[in-house]
């Protein structure tokens, strides 16, 4: 490593601060992966040479973690190898409209898209749940001193929250999101690290994802179950005839429709059609939904 022309920040908050410049552009979830390993890294040093300033110790370290420029740099190779090493093997391509349209079901995120958008009916809940229980119980008791308590309790399992979201939403849509908590300067005195909690936007917008989940849960598996459930339907329908199913096209014992032989083959194309149009309509939310979680758990901000 060359450090010729490296000048040592003299602070863990400053070379933090170059770091965070030195990953400009980068994907916000890595630098706040980033940020948060740097410090965790330089401040166990400081503890294991309470001796020593913190100028000392970052220069004393500037030979094995390395200068914010490069610790960016290698994050930044790090990140694409990981990527792609956890990216599942590109399908073959496919050139014809037919080819493109059948061949997401042969992709592996469709699938993950189609299990968030059946979850999200239950984490929607239980998120809309946290949060209205949350605020009332800490703006009901605001006024007793135990309330206070309860309030930094509330927000700091908020923060908790947004990253069990993120790893869901990692795994399940392929949105890269933050694997380590927020990145905050734990030199910072506790009154002002507490205060943080309720100035950072990243707190309230945080609440507002898990709000606008229950709506969104809702809209999703309902879509989901319906559309399946009828692509579904009309592929089984000829074999639900031929069998003598009785009651597959009646409502309260009363006859719909009994379609004729010629229709069964046009039932079954139109189901299937459906059916992909669904697993389309899958990627499409899940892509959508992931850009929501990265806008709104992620303090982008932070990073410009």
């Amino acid at each position: 490593m060359n450090t010729t022309n490296f000048v040592a920040p003299t602070t863990i908050p400053e070379y933090l601060d170059r770091l965070r410049r030195a990953l400009a552009g980068a994907d916000p979830a890595l630098v706040q992966d980033a940020l948060y390993d740097a410090e965790e890294y330089l401040r166990s040093e400081l503890a294991e040479h309470p001796g020593m300033s913190e100028a000392e110790v970052i220069a004393s370290v500037a030979g094995s973690y390395g200068a914010p420029d490069e610790v960016a740099g290698i994050y930044r190779d790090t990140e694409v190898t990981v990527q792609t090493a956890l990216r599942a093997p590109p399908p073959p391509p496919r050139r014809s409209v037919l080819g493109r349209f059948f061949g997401v079901a042969a992709e592996p995120r469709t699938y993950g898209a189609l299990f968030y958008m059946l979850l999200s009916l239950a984490t929607g809940i239980f998120y809309f749940t946290w949060v209205v229980a949350g605020v009332s119980i800490s703006a009901g008791m605001s006024v007793l001193i135990i309330g206070i308590p309860l309030i930094i309790l509330y927000f700091g399992s908020v923060r908790v929250l947004s990253l069990v979201e993120g790893r869901i939403v990692e795994a399940m849509l392929g949105e890269r999101m933050p694997r380590r908590p927020l990145y905050s300067e734990r030199g910072k005195p506790l009154l002002a690290r507490i205060g943080e909690l309720f100035t950072d936007p990243r707190s309230w917008s945080t609440q507002l994802y898990f709000l606008l989940m229950l709506p969104l849960g809702i809209a999703y598996f309902t879509a989901l179950v319906t559309l399946l459930a009828v692509s579904l339907s009309l592929i089984a329908a000829p074999v639900m005839l031929v069998t003598g199913a009785q009651g597959y096209f009646m409502v309260n014992g009363v006859d719909l429709i009994r379609p004729e032989p010629w229709t069964w083959p046009l039932m079954v194309l139109g189901g299937v059609v459906l059916l992909f149009a669904t697993l389309h309509l899958a990627r499409l939310v899940g892509h959508l939904h992931g850009q929501l979680a990265k806008h709104l758990l992620v303090k982008s901000a932070q990073y410009s």
